[in-house]
């Protein structure tokens, strides 16, 4: 009687520690999913700042370069209008001797 009495308690005690380990195993499981998650969406944060400060600094130097061509425009604008600009005087009064029946040339 002794002996059904030890061998029924070692197999309630196998099973607690089956059941034990169940819960254990399922609560690992748990906080491994979880821990995935938040790297997950730490990485998806990472991905979304650098993304964001790359299109912050794209911005930045797309503005130099548009500041930088507008000046360049400008001094090549002058100096095309300084160049034409001493010319002008020249032809047009070449134009009106040649339409007054003077040509000098």
């Amino acid at each position: 009687m002794e002996l059904i009495k030890r061998v029924k308690q070692a197999e309630e005690q196998a099973q607690q520690i089956i059941e034990q380990a169940k819960t254990e195993s399922v609560r690992q499981a748990e906080q491994s999913r979880e821990h995935r998650r938040q790297l997950l969406e730490e990485v998806e944060q990472n991905r979304k700042k650098t993304i964001s400060e790359a299109v912050d600094q794209a911005e930045v130097q797309a503005r130099q370069e548009v500041k930088s061509l507008r000046a360049q425009a400008e001094k090549q604008r002058q100096e095309l209008h300084n160049k034409v600009g001493s010319k002008i005087g020249g032809a047009s009064g070449k134009v009106m001797d040649y339409l007054r029946g003077n040509p000098s040339a």
